[in-house]
């Protein structure tokens, strides 16, 4: 199961082919190539990436167990 690399919540919802939403933090998550890419969804609906917060590690798909 997937978990967020930011709050490590397990309330994933699937969005789109390949991006995920955590209903817990509010955060956008897209795979690409078994790593997560993390946008917080500003309030203008515009996304701010947060991938500077988080090694590669956190953010690999198995890494997230």
């Amino acid at each position: 199961m997937m978990r967020c690399p930011n709050c490590q919540g397990k309330d994933i919802g699937k969005i789109g082919s390949r991006q995920y939403y955590c209903w817990t933090c509010f955060v956008e998550m897209t795979l690409d190539n078994n790593t997560l890419l993390l946008h917080q969804v500003e309030a203008d609906g515009s996304l701010s990436s947060l991938n500077d917060l988080f090694n590669e590690e956190e953010r690999s798909l198995y890494g997230n167990g």
